[in-house]
């Protein structure tokens, strides 16, 4: 009879599968991935006919002379959403994980509410709540509205992360600490947390890709990031295939070369704990 092997884990994730150092060959999915996009990005570009040029240089920011407009570009737009969005939704995650193993019973049903809850509703849904919806109330802005969504949203999820990763550590860790006089908040942020980092990092990168896809969707709040430029070109051109081919191909760069900037880091601090 056939043995069943039970060690085998699978692992099933909305990010983009992070390489890791098995995947080094010369023609790894990541390698065939990365640089096939980056060759049909320059095959649009210089051997394709036009609209393509004229549609990277209105996406990216560039005028007809090829000098750059920041001010013009859906790609600055782009990092600026995701950037301020994962650093408040790191910050919400954190909170609330700790939230989440409080023994503080009306902390802990309050984090937990917050999860169930934000988790329940659809990403986009929020964006419209807040930016229409609380109008009635008080006026946000396009931006400020896209970055308050999404790091609510992501940070349910980068909430359960941290409370596995903080779960992981074994007690004696705590334990030890307490023996040694720390408090219970000076041994979670002084011992427990150091040590949550390492496990979490790989989660929180793939949580990051997931966001940078999902920050398209402030296009709909007329905040002009990558996915609004293209849509703004395509309503004049109506050259809608090339417009979204180009859009796709743009993502599908930027996504697969941060996923791998996170498996360096992830590489690195296995290093560096090894020689610790």
């Amino acid at each position: 009879m056939a043995k069943i092997n039970t060690k085998t884990k699978i692992s099933i994730t909305d990010g983009v599968l992070i390489p890791g150092r098995d995947d080094a060959s010369l023609f790894s999915a990541w390698r065939i991935a990365f640089y096939g996009a980056i060759a049909v990005l320059l095959l649009l570009l210089f051997v394709s006919p036009e609209p393509y040029r004229q549609l990277f240089k209105f996406v990216i920011g560039f005028d007809q002379n090829w000098n750059f407009d920041y001010k013009s570009s859906g790609l600055i737009m782009t990092f600026q959403v995701t950037v301020f969005s994962i650093i408040f939704a790191l910050l919400v995650g954190l909170f609330i994980g700790l939230g989440r193993i409080s023994r503080n019973v009306f902390i802990n049903r309050i984090s937990t509410v917050y999860v169930e809850v934000i988790r329940g509703i659809p990403l986009l849904v929020q964006l419209f709540y807040i930016y229409y919806a609380l109008a009635k109330f008080v006026r946000i802005s396009d931006i400020t509205s896209a970055v308050i969504a999404i790091a609510i949203c992501y940070g349910a999820y980068i909430s359960e992360i941290f409370r596995a990763g903080i779960q992981s550590i074994p007690k004696g860790q705590m334990e030890a600490a307490l023996a040694l006089g720390f408090t219970r908040t000076q041994a979670i942020f002084r011992i427990i947390l150091p040590q949550t980092l390492k496990v979490v990092l790989p989660p929180i990168g793939n949580e990051f890709i997931a966001l940078l896809k999902d920050s398209s969707l402030v296009s709909i709040l007329a905040v002009s990031d990558i996915l609004r430029r293209g849509r703004e070109f395509a309503s004049i051109s109506f050259d809608y295939f090339e417009t979204y081919t180009m859009i796709a191909v743009i993502y599908l760069i930027l996504t697969l070369f941060f996923s791998r900037l996170v498996a360096i880091m992830e590489e690195r601090m296995k290093t560096d704990a090894k020689q610790s």
